[in-house]
């Protein structure tokens, strides 16, 4: 093999572990993409998104004797034999700031001790409102924890659309009376520029859908069009599509996924329908999704919520339903 192929081949081998997590189709909108296409057979692994523990690292964030931190996380995907972890940015010291690089080189090598990697993480941004200092916060916060995933290995950051105050419960409130596509146009432009930064450091920015301004896979998808960028693609929460079928939105979005959220339910709520897994997989299959599925397990108000459990029970179904396809 001649030397520059031979270098090529070799630095295509090393991000062959990032691509599988991440490889994203094109969700610019010069020409529709066919699911699957460009990336070879389906092969995709269940993950846990550590949010999953919610409750028990918050609880750790207040006193450091109690709950469970990241480590503690990661120690629960080794002894599940869980291959990814998506460690949220909240749950870092010092968030939003970013983790000092002692803390960074130490998580680096505790995953790596333990045969996991990190696939990704996660800030709380608002994209929605129309407060021009707040979303470019967003864009600005976006772009520290770009280059704290790049640090860490990590080739996804999750952002939200919005919105995160308190205050205002849906979009409308939010964005001050605006129009839909207003919306759309500023969110799109602060994406874009969070996309051309982690182009930069290799690391995508997937906006997920939270039952919000993007509560449907056509939202979804028309954001990611007018984004129109290569390194922004979509996290698909498979519990956040609150339509009267779920999985025709998912279905929708696995060619622009990145990144997900495997959820318990429907609707992220104990009152929506129990996810069919088998079903949830074959969708997946189907689209063509290669790379990483983290699990995200919520409370949903239950008083008995036990999330090493609960992750457990979903990885099983998730394991089964990738098993049953043959």
């Amino acid at each position: 093999m001649p030397i520059d192929s031979r270098r090529s081949f070799l630095k295509r081998a090393a991000l062959l572990p990032l691509a599988a997590a991440a490889a994203p189709l094109p969700c610019a909108g010069a020409a529709e993409v066919k699911a699957g296409a460009g990336r070879g057979a389906p092969f995709f692994t269940p993950a846990l998104n550590a949010y999953s523990f919610l409750e028990l690292l918050n609880e750790n964030m207040a006193d450091a004797t109690r709950g469970i931190d990241l480590f503690g996380v990661v120690d629960f995907c080794e002894r599940l034999r869980i291959p990814a972890v998506d460690l949220t940015g909240y749950f870092y010291p010092g968030y939003p700031q970013a983790p000092a690089d002692s803390y960074v080189n130490r998580m680096k090598r505790y995953v790596h001790e333990r045969g996991i990697v990190i696939s990704g993480t996660g800030v709380k941004n608002d994209f929605a409102t129309a407060d021009k200092a707040v979303r470019a916060a967003g864009v600005a916060l976006t772009k520290v924890w770009i280059e704290v995933a790049a640090r860490l290995g990590a080739p996804v950051v999750r952002v939200f659309a919005g919105p995160q105050q308190k205050n205002a419960k849906d979009w409308q409130a939010a964005a001050g009376g605006a129009t839909r596509e207003e919306v759309e146009k500023w969110m799109a432009e602060a994406l874009n520029e969070c996309a051309e930064h982690g182009a930069k450091y290799g690391v995508l920015v997937a906006v997920q859908n939270h039952g919000d301004f993007l509560s449907t896979g056509e939202q979804h998808a028309s954001l990611l069009k007018r984004v129109g960028h290569e390194w922004c693609g979509a996290l698909v929460d498979t519990g956040k599509y609150f339509t009267e079928d779920p999985y025709a939105d998912i279905a929708l979005m696995v060619p622009h996924a990145v990144n997900w959220q495997i959820k318990e339910t429907l609707g992220s709520s104990v009152k929506t329908p129990v996810t069919d897994f088998k079903k949830l997989v074959g969708i997946i299959h189907a689209g063509g999704y290669r790379g990483f599925v983290p699990i995200e397990t919520l409370s949903m108000g239950r008083k008995n919520y036990d999330p090493f459990a609960e992750v457990e029970k979903v990885l099983t179904a998730m394991r089964e339903g990738i098993a049953a396809l043959g």
